[in-house]
């Protein structure tokens, strides 16, 4: 075991069961979110390429003026 997690046991160990199953809660709920952060990361590094390729088409199809302004009330 870790010292990280070791220390995180110690901790919880000084708690009441209530309270135990509090803190439990909210470092799941902490542990999804950073979960959640690390696949959006890894989605966005492995889409550079394809977003870079993408924005290079648009700025063509503007050069070429195949492209009209955005109407935000169409969306």
């Amino acid at each position: 075991m870790s010292t990280a997690i070791d220390t995180l046991v110690k901790l919880m160990e000084m708690l009441p069961d209530p309270l135990q199953d509090r803190v439990l809660d909210h470092v799941r709920e902490y542990i999804a979110d950073l979960q959640d952060e690390l696949r959006w990361d890894e989605a966005f590094e492995k889409s550079q390429s394809q977003l870079g390729r993408l924005a290079e088409r648009a700025r063509k199809q503007i050069a070429e003026g195949q492209s009209e302004p955005l109407d935000e009330r169409r969306l």
